[in-house]
């Protein structure tokens, strides 16, 4: 259904909002660049405020850079309006007609682009189809589920054909059951057209399960850019480490690097670090991070940091075991815990590393 797909470019865009009231002026996007590939789907990930929406409506025309560049399959559209542009919005709320029905909405984009009516009518159903619609297409807004509406504002997206499908964070109004159900649907429509996407969340679940490619923004800036996985392994700062999945901080200090190694000191023991951000070097302020499927509960004085099961959550494939230690609550993952001997609440402990899957970062929080 979709176009060949394109790619487009960010090339240092800069977005300043004005304050008419006298005050200072929003830098709401700073001198952001990246490239996405055709037929890749990149999501911005960040918190409220850092500037991934705003990035997404710049590419969408619906705002427009105050600096820098934006291309589109090579085309220079940073000046254009949204209907000059080959995209299609995805919005967080679905904006049905609710006097037209299932198919009279997708095919809404097509009647004022004054599309023939039979192509109409063969583009609505194979849209429909593509998203399991295809026998609702009489049915009104208002006699379906959320997660049916959000395939209904899908469809009327994906039907105008567009080069680039942006997406700004459409399961937000959706229950956990549905967001995740959506999520593949979303992911499997994309990799079967072959579509090039961007995807705007700050759901940091919805942004590994979903992407190729993974952009963190915080403060209007990219902090990161890199794959699900070496983004939630290989963070480059704490605020990245802390925003894409559960972490621990251990202050420490840097004894020696050997390439993608570090060996540091934690209270006097030494520990051999998996790997090292770039920044890292002796004699500067570093943390180590831990996620906790990293860590491991032994007995006391046997690890490198003692304290006390406070809490254990039974999660079926796993237990996460709570552990009270000078360093604040520590969050230990324990997979396929039958069988295996599990700490009781109250019990002394002590924790030690896979070395393996710890990293060290600046201690800067940024």
């Amino acid at each position: 259904m979709a176009k060949e797909p394109v790619a487009v470019t960010i090339d240092r865009v800069t977005r300043i909002y004005k304050n008419v009231k006298g005050r200072a002026d929003v830098v709401a996007v700073d001198d952001a660049s990246f490239v996405v590939k055709p037929g890749e789907l990149v999501t911005l990930l960040g918190p409220s405020g850092c500037g991934k929406t705003t990035t997404l409506r710049m590419i969408a025309g619906f705002d427009l850079p105050t600096k820098g560049t934006i291309r589109i399959g090579g085309e220079d559209v940073s000046s254009l309006p949204p209907n000059k542009r080959d995209t299609a919005t995805v919005f967080q709320s679905y904006g049905l007609f609710p006097h037209m029905n299932v198919a009279e909405n997708v095919g809404y984009g097509l009647r004022i682009r004054k599309v023939a009516r039979a192509e109409i009518d063969e583009r609505v159903k194979r849209a429909l189809a593509l998203t399991g619609l295809a026998d609702y297409a009489e049915r009104s807004p208002g006699r379906l589920s959320g997660g049916q509406q959000q395939r209904v504002a899908l469809s009327r997206s994906l039907v105008v054909e567009p080069g680039v499908l942006l997406l700004d964070e459409p399961l937000s109004n959706l229950d956990a059951l549905l967001r995740e159900q959506m999520r593949v649907e979303i992911r499997r429509i994309q990799k079967s057209l072959g579509i090039t996407a961007i995807y705007v969340t700050h759901d940091r679940v919805e942004a590994m399960s979903l992407s190729d490619r993974v952009i963190v923004m915080k403060d209007g800036r990219i902090r990161q850019i890199g794959s699900p996985s070496g983004i939630y392994e290989r963070p480059d700062t704490v605020f990245v480490a802390g925003f894409v999945g559960k972490v621990a901080f251990f202050p420490v200090e840097v004894a020696s690097t050997d390439g993608e190694t570090c060996a540091c000191t934690l209270r006097g023991k030494t520990v051999q670090a998996g790997s090292r951000a770039p920044d890292v070097a002796r004699g500067k302020p570093a943390v180590l991070m831990a996620r906790p499927e990293s860590l491991r509960i032994g007995a006391p004085d046997e690890g490198v940091v003692d304290g006390t099961v406070r809490q254990n959550v039974y999660l079926g494939s796993s237990i996460e075991s709570f552990v009270e230690t000078e360093y604040g609550e520590l969050l230990v993952q324990i997979d396929d815990p039958a069988g295996k001997r599990i700490a009781a609440e109250g019990d002394r402990v002590s924790v030690s590393f896979n070395e393996a899957q710890v990293r060290v970062l600046p201690a800067s929080a940024e």
